[in-house]
């Protein structure tokens, strides 16, 4: 007995309905990850993958996250997916340099998941706790950091600037040297506003001070400096009376030396002539006493 088509058609849209809502599921349970709701991250267990549309590895991959993310009811773990071009500030708050690149998160701990890229891995890293063996990223690179919040900021001011670069070189067909000198006159003037605010900045913390407070302080220092020049010069001045003074007690010194050596000679010298007188007197006594015996005789 052969079905009548309404009842074909009945039943093929049964299994139509079936098919779609059981999509409807699968769909529903990978999470899109965006900016303004990242910090569900921060809790529970999470497998989160960052990629972007255009990238192959990214779409080969698709299939298999999808397949992986009907397991999270079972896992009893939250499945996520992040595209960069949508979400520029995650890509640099989570330090993405390589796409596709997948995250475990459990309680805020982050590690990055190197292992294969099918299912079954996937499931086993999860439900064999082999994420227990990854290193954690550390703390000054977690994505809820201070600094890493900086860092997407800056990312997300690329993106924009690149959606201006494209603006103006499709829509407005301007040719690409228009675009560089635009960004780099802004560049110059962003510096010069930036350093302005600066210099106002510091002197409000750092006030600077008065003119008469100035030229008090300038009086001080010269002064000071006028002191410091009166008493080097009296140090010079006692420094030459102390070297004519040693150079007159020397000369006084050399005068008595001399003194003393003439003194020296001349007593020599009247000892000699007293030597020769006494001489001369011997000679004479010697040549007396043969004539007084002469006469004697």
């Amino acid at each position: 007995m052969s079905r009548s088509p309404g009842r074909k058609m009945k039943n093929f849209g049964t299994f139509l309905a079936l098919f779609l809502t059981f999509s409807a599921l699968t769909e529903g349970k990978l999470i899109k990850i965006e900016e303004n709701n990242w910090q569900e991250l921060l809790t529970g267990e999470w497998m989160v993958e960052f990629f972007a549309p255009w990238c192959p590895a990214c779409r080969g991959l698709q299939p298999t996250w999808e397949d992986f993310a009907g397991w999270s009811e079972d896992l009893e773990i939250g499945i996520g997916q992040v595209d960069v071009t949508t979400s520029p500030g995650l890509s640099g708050r989570f330090m993405v340099t390589a796409l596709p690149t997948i995250f475990h998160v459990k309680d805020g701990v982050f590690r990055q998941y190197r292992g294969a890229r099918d299912k079954d891995s996937f499931i086993s890293f999860v439900e064999d706790k082999k994420w227990t063996g990854v290193e954690p990223i550390s703390s000054w690179k977690s994505p809820d950091s201070i600094q890493m919040s900086l860092v997407s900021y800056f990312f997300k001011l690329s993106m924009v600037l690149r959606n201006v670069h494209t603006t103006l070189t499709e829509d407005y067909q301007m040719p690409y040297w228009v675009s560089y000198v635009a960004f780099a006159v802004a560049t110059i003037l962003l510096g010069g506003i930036l350093g302005l605010i600066l210099v106002c900045c510091i002197d409000c913390v750092y006030p600077p001070r008065r003119d008469d407070e100035l030229h008090h302080h300038v009086q001080q220092v010269t002064r000071g400096d006028k002191k410091d020049s009166d008493v080097e010069e009296d140090d010079d001045v006692e420094e030459l009376d102390g070297s004519q003074d040693e150079g007159e007690e020397d000369q006084d010194t050399q005068d008595e030396n001399l003194s003393q050596d003439e003194g020296d000679n001349s007593q020599d010298e009247g000892n000699s002539q007293n030597e020769a007188s006494q001489n001369s007197q011997d000679e004479g006594s010697q040549e007396e006493s043969p004539r007084a015996e002469n006469k004697s005789r």
